[in-house]
This record gives structure tokens, C-alpha cells and sequence, in this order.
């Protein structure tokens, strides 16, 4: 039995960095950036006004009451026009004419004269204008060149917008990683819509890992239950190296009973077993190995043994494979005492809240055992208390990750004010 800290250590020395592909930006939602993404234009590409008005050159002031004879109106996506030193009725989006830089809202000023046609022949400014007022500079938003996304970034829709506003149709990206998952367990039913026969669990694990995999940008290649024999669980294993994944994971079957075949059958397929056994609670009889071009993870079955490999062990590991740095942790204050067995690193099932004064307060749920699934659904976070902790005091500061990997909103709590 081995350590969190060295199983990690032992695993991310057995990982090989997904290779880079292109990837038009209307596919890339979740994808990770391979190289730095740079600007290849000014944001905004030219001066435009920033709302519906009048255009004017000021080089100082011009005061409350001037008048401004109207040459014409620039509209949002018009071409550039030339002014002859004039007020232009400018609408918002559309670029200045040459030689004016300032805008007045049109509800500043007041319509002495229309032309013919309707439109406005000249103004009064109801207020004095600021030189350079209400105009949005080109590279205001972003300069040329500046890089936008980072190598290692997950693309989000947020980021896909810029993009797009960049005209910036394709980009570099890491392939997503595949996987195939293996469900062991004569026990299970996969088919949500059947009845359950004598002895018969429902599979979690199963739909979790899928939804869990796609949340974080893998590919499913398959997700198969299969009974308690060793030669059902080869033959998923040898299909899914044929489908050339890049991680098998399997839940089941791990441990120490007579059923637990996963080990050695992993043993006659010719896998290097990194390390079996952690000391960690829950999830202990982890397994992981190395077999051809694929890392495999045998996690126990209990859902909760899932999670904590999920979330602890593969998903650092699909991080490293995308040349992502290590997530980050946050510290809180632990509102519950815990009484914990040392020697091995607790993962707990939490809830996060705010003081007033902003610190970032920890409540462990009740009923921690490994086999229940409710604690798990009312969570919003992991609470990770290192093996030497023991017992753990009400207000004493612990480290909490999110309860799912990239958890979006996280970036909330890291403020001055959050327990550190």
C-alpha cells in the first residue's frame, strides 16, 4: 500500500501528452488550447460609436448650446466617409467619419432643421461635450498580436465568442482523450427501464462515469457491464485496446474476495501495475496500470470508491495529458469536528458557505460511508484532510476542492477574504 502523494507521482511519470490537431471553433466547446492563441487583429478593428447620436471633431470642450450643421448619417456598416468638418448622425457600431473622434448622445441635443428627406440638417448641444466622448478605439477591447487564450486552457463559450469576433475560424487544439469504461458485476442492471431481479442492483457507476467523462471534454468510446469472470472482463479490455483508447477504466472486481478477478486478469493481459492499494478512504483497493498506449484504473465498485478515483486520481492524470497545470485547491474553516483514522488521506463529502467577512466555511455532511450516493448529490465539494490529521476541530482551516473537476463558478471563492 502506497501513499495519495506517491501514487499520483507514480502515475503522471506514465503520462503521454495527447497530440495536437486543428479544430474549427464551432467543434472545439471543452477542447484544450495545444499552442497560445494571439490576436491576429485589433478588437475593435476600427473607432466606432459607442450609441446612437451625433459625430463631431473637438479637440477641446464644445460648450452647452452650440449649433452643428449635419452633413449626413453613418450607419452600422457603412464604409468609411470622408467629413468636411461637419456633425455626421451616427448610429451605434458604425465607424467615425475621417476627422471626427467625439460623439453626443442624441438625446443631448435638440433638432432645429430636417431636410427635405427627413433626416436631421442641424443640432444643439444640450450639455457640454467631452472631446473623444462615447467612441470605441480600435484595440480598445484587444490589441493585435496580444495573446487571448492560453496553451492548456479549456475553450468555453465564453472564449469561442471572442474568437469568433476575431475572425479567428480555427484553432490548435489537444485531441480530446478517449476512454472506455467497464462495469464488473453479475449483479448489476444496466437497463434503467427493466425491472430488477432477485439480487439485482441498479449500476451508477456506469451513467456517472459517462456523464462525468463527457463533462470534462472525453470521449466515451464505450461503456460496457460485464458479469464476475475474468474472460468477459478481458474481452471488454481487448476491444477497447482495439478501439485505441486512451485510459480503461473499470469498477469492480478489485479488492481481496474470491470474485476479484480484475487484478490478475489485467496480470495475463500484460499489464505493468503501477501501484494496488492506496491509503486513502474511501477507494483503498485502487488500482492502476499501464497497458500498451492505454493507463488503466480499476476502481472499486462502491460509488463513492468511484468518485474519489474519478476525481483524484484520473482526472489529475487527463490534466497532465493535456499539459494542464494541477488544479488548484482552496483552504476553508471546517465548521464540523471529525474524529478520522490517520494514516490514510480523507476525502469528505461537504458543503460550502461564505461569512460576512467573506471566509469560506466548510460542513461535512453526516452518513460518509462509501456506499451512499445521496451525500454525494447534496454536495458542492470535497473536503481533504492529509493522513498525519487524526482528529480535526471545529475551526481548524482544511484544504476543499471543488466536487467535480473544472467546476465552473470555483474562481468565486479565491478572494483576499477566503480562508487561507
Amino acid at each position: 500500500m502506497i501513499g495519495y502523494d506517491d501514487a499520483l507521482l507514480e502515475l503522471l511519470r506514465h503520462v503521454r501528452r495527447l497530440p495536437a490537431q486543428s479544430c474549427k471553433i464551432a467543434d472545439a466547446l471543452s477542447a484544450v488550447v495545444a499552442v497560445d492563441v494571439a490576436s491576429p487583429m485589433d478588437l475593435p478593428s476600427f473607432d466606432h460609436s459607442a450609441m446612437d447620436g451625433y459625430a463631431l471633431h473637438a479637440d477641446e470642450p464644445l460648450a452647452a448650446g452650440s449649433e452643428h450643421a449635419v452633413q449626413g448619417s453613418q450607419a452600422a456598416g457603412d464604409a468609411s466617409r470622408a467629413s468636411a468638418g461637419m456633425a455626421w448622425e451616427i448610429m451605434t457600431g458604425a465607424r467615425l467619419p475621417q476627422g471626427l473622434d467625439t460623439v453626443v448622445p442624441v438625446e443631448r441635443t435638440a433638432l432645429l432643421e430636417r431636410r427635405e428627406d427627413g433626416s436631421p440638417a442641424r443640432i444643439r448641444l444640450l450639455d457640454a461635450v467631452t472631446p473623444r466622448a462615447n467612441v470605441r478605439y480600435a484595440g480598445s477591447d484587444v490589441a493585435k498580436g496580444r495573446v487571448v487564450i492560453k496553451a492548456g486552457t479549456r475553450i468555453q463559450a465564453s472564449q469561442l465568442m471572442l474568437l469568433a469576433a476575431l475572425g479567428v475560424a480555427q484553432v490548435d487544439v489537444l485531441r480530446a482523450p478517449r476512454v472506455a469504461i467497464i462495469c464488473t458485476g453479475k449483479e448489476l442492471q444496466a437497463d434503467l427501464t427493466q425491472a430488477l431481479g432477485d439480487g439485482q442492483i441498479y449500476g451508477s457507476n456506469g451513467p456517472y462515469l459517462v456523464a462525468a467523462f463527457a463533462a470534462m471534454g472525453v470521449q466515451v468510446s464505450s461503456c460496457e457491464t460485464v458479469d464476475d469472470t475474468s474472460h468477459t472482463f478481458v474481452a471488454a479490455v481487448r476491444r477497447a485496446q482495439q478501439a485505441g483508447v486512451d485510459l480503461i477504466v473499470s469498477t469492480g472486481a478489485v479488492s481481496m474476495g474470491r470474485y476479484d478477478f480484475v487484478p490478475d486478469a489485467l496480470v495475463e493481459l500484460g499489464a505493468q501495475v503501477l501501484f494496488h492499494k492506496l491509503a486513502i478512504r474511501p477507494g483503498k483497493p485502487q488500482l492502476a496500470a499501464v497497458l500498451g498506449d492505454a493507463m488503466v484504473f480499476a476502481l472499486p465498485g462502491t460509488p463513492m470508491a468511484v468518485a474519489v478515483g474519478l476525481r483524484f486520481l484520473i482526472d489529475p492524470v487527463l490534466r497532465a495529458m493535456r499539459g494542464q497545470a494541477p488544479e488548484r485547491t482552496w483552504q476553508a474553516v471546517l465548521d464540523t469536528p471529525q474524529q478520522l483514522k490517520p494514516g490514510l488521506r480523507h476525502f469528505l463529502r461537504a458543503t460550502l458557505t461564505q461569512d460576512e467577512q467573506g471566509r469560506l466555511h466548510a460542513n461535512v455532511l453526516a452518513q460518509q460511508q462509501p456506499f451512499r450516493i445521496q451525500p454525494f448529490a447534496q454536495a458542492d465539494a470535497w473536503v481533504v484532510v492529509e493522513e498525519e490529521a487524526g482528529e480535526v476541530a471545529a475551526g481548524q482551516v482544511v484544504t476543499v476542492a471543488s466536487l467535480h473537476p473544472d467546476a465552473v463558478g470555483w474562481a468565486g471563492w479565491d478572494q483576499p477574504g477566503a480562508a487561507s
